[in-house]
C-alpha cells in the first residue's frame, strides 16, 4: 500500500490519528471545566501511567478542551534538578497573555505581570531558587529574562519560600481569570521529576485554590508512583487531586485506533490480523501505532492479513529496540544494567496453560513488580549495596517503586526486550 498515505503516527507525544479509548477522561475534564465555570469547587487532576500509554497526548488534548472554552493555558515539563519557578512563570505568562485581550483593565494585567516577574526572578536565600538547587539570584537574572516589560513588584510572591510564593502567585492569576469570567489551567508533564520543595509548594497552592473556589487548576501527568510522591510531600494530597490511571487500550479501543484511520483511506483488516496486532502491541498506544505503521508499509493491498503483520513485526520491533528501548538502556551505567537484567529475569509473568502467545505458557507482554530483596538474592549481593543503582534508575525514570520494597519498569515490554539482549 502507498506509504505516503500511511495514517499511523508513532512518536513521543504525537497525537494518533484516532484517539481511541480516552472518551471517559475527556468527558470528566469537560465536567471539571463546566463546574469551575459555574463557580463550583473542583479538584485539580493527576494522570498516571507507564510510558507509552499516551499521557502526554491526553494532556495536550485536555489543554485543547480548555482553550476551546477560552481558558488561559500554559504547559510545563518538569525536569530533575530544575526549579519550578522559571517554567511556572513562563506557563502563567502564556496563560494571562491569552486572557489579556478580553480584560477591561490593562493596569490589572500589568499588576499581575509585575508579581509574575518578581516570582520568576526571586531565588531563595543561598541561591536555591526555592527548591534546594544550586545557583544564585544574580546568575538566574543573567541567564533568563522573562520578557515582561513592567517593573517587578515587591511584597508579593517574592519571599523566596516556594510554598508561600506559589500560593500568592496562583491566587493572583486566578483573580485575573475571574475578572474575564473564565479560568486558567496549568498543564504539568513529568510531574514526578519535581523536587520535594516544589511538590510541597504546588500541593499547598492547589489546596488554597480549592478552598477559595478559585478558577485555576493544575493538570499533572506522571509515572505510576506519582501519587506516592505527592503524598510524601503533603498528607492531604490524597484528597487534593482527582487521580486517573491511564492504562493500555482494551481490545475494542485498540481495534478502533487501527481501523478508523485505515477506513478513511479505504483499507480494511482481516479479524485475525487484528488479533495478531493486539497480541504484538499488548494494547499500548505507542506500540499500536508502531506496529500499525510497519504493517501498513508491508501490506501489498487491502484487506491486511495476518501474514502481513508477521512480515512487518520484525521491522516494528527493530525500530522499537533502537528508539524506544535502546535509547533508554544506553542511559544506564553497567551496574544499573545489571540491576535491570536481574529485574527482567524475575519479572516475567507466568500465564495459565494455553494463554502464552508462543505456546510456552509464559505471558511476555507484561512485567510484574519485583521484590528488591529478590534482586539482591539473584545477584548474590546485599540489598544496601544495590541502593545506589536502584535510586539512580528511579531518578532516570527507568524504574519506579509502587510499593515499599518493590520495583517495576516504567516502560512496558522493557523486561521482554532485556530478556532478548545478549549480556
Amino acid at each position: 500500500m502507498d506509504p505516503v498515505r500511511n495514517p499511523y503516527a508513532p512518536g513521543a507525544g504525537q497525537r494518533p490519528p484516532e484517539l481511541a479509548g480516552r472518551g471517559r477522561e475527556l468527558e470528566v475534564f469537560d465536567i471539571v471545566l463546566e463546574r469551575i465555570a459555574r463557580g463550583r469547587p473542583e479538584r485539580s487532576l493527576v494522570l498516571t501511567g507507564l510510558r507509552g500509554v499516551g499521557k502526554t497526548v491526553l494532556l495536550n488534548t485536555l489543554r485543547s478542551q480548555a482553550i476551546n472554552r477560552l481558558w488561559g493555558t500554559g504547559k510545563i515539563e518538569a525536569r530533575p534538578d530544575q526549579s519550578i519557578r522559571r517554567p511556572v512563570a513562563a506557563a502563567l505568562h502564556m496563560a494571562v497573555r491569552e486572557l489579556a485581550p478580553r480584560h477591561r483593565a490593562p493596569d490589572r494585567i500589568d499588576d499581575f505581570l509585575g508579581v509574575l516577574k518578581a516570582f520568576a526572578l526571586r531565588a531563595a536565600p543561598g541561591g536555591s531558587g526555592g527548591s534546594g538547587r544550586s545557583g544564585s539570584a544574580t546568575r538566574l537574572r543573567d541567564r533568563w529574562q522573562p520578557g515582561i516589560d513592567v517593573p517587578a513588584a515587591t511584597g508579593r510572591a517574592d519571599s523566596g519560600d516556594i510554598e508561600i510564593d506559589l500560593v500568592e502567585l496562583f491566587t493572583d492569576a486566578a483573580e485575573v481569570a475571574a475578572d474575564v469570567g473564565t479560568g486558567i489551567a496549568v498543564f504539568l508533564d513529568e510531574m514526578q521529576d519535581l523536587g520535594p520543595e516544589d511538590v510541597s509548594g504546588l500541593c499547598a497552592a492547589c489546596h488554597e485554590l480549592s478552598q477559595l473556589g478559585a478558577p485555576l487548576i493544575v493538570v499533572g501527568a506522571g509515572l505510576p508512583h506519582l501519587p506516592a510522591v505527592l503524598s510524601a510531600a503533603k498528607s492531604y494530597s490524597e484528597r487534593l487531586f482527582r487521580y486517573q490511571r491511564i492504562d493500555r487500550l482494551d481490545r475494542i479501543a485498540a481495534d478502533q485506533a487501527l481501523c478508523a484511520p485505515a477506513a478513511r483511506e479505504q483499507v480494511e483488516y482481516e479479524p485475525k490480523a487484528l488479533d495478531l496486532l493486539y497480541e504484538k502491541s499488548g494494547g499500548y498506544p505507542y506500540f499500536v501505532q508502531a506496529y500499525g505503521k510497519a504493517t501498513w508499509d508491508a501490506a501489498p493491498r487491502s484487506p491486511v492479513t495476518p501474514a502481513d503483520v508477521r512480515v512487518a513485526a520484525p521491522e516494528a520491533e527493530a525500530e522499537l529496540a533502537v528508539g524506544f528501548f535502546g535509547s533508554r538502556f544506553e542511559r544506564a551505567t553497567p551496574a544499573e544494567r545489571e540491576y535491570m537484567r536481574a529485574m527482567a529475569a524475575l519479572s516475567r509473568v507466568e500465564a495459565p496453560d494455553g494463554e502464552g502467545g508462543d505456546g510456552s505458557g509464559a505471558r511476555d507482554d507484561m512485567d510484574a513488580a519485583v521484590l528488591t530483596s529478590e534482586i539482591a538474592r539473584s545477584l548474590g549481593r546485599k540489598p544496601a549495596s544495590l541502593s545506589p543503582a536502584r535510586d539512580a534508575l528511579i531518578k532516570k525514570g527507568l524504574i519506579y517503586s509502587g510499593e515499599r520494597g518493590t520495583v517495576a519498569f516504567t516502560v512496558p515490554h522493557f523486561g521482554r526486550y532485556l530478556r532478548t539482549q545478549p549480556v
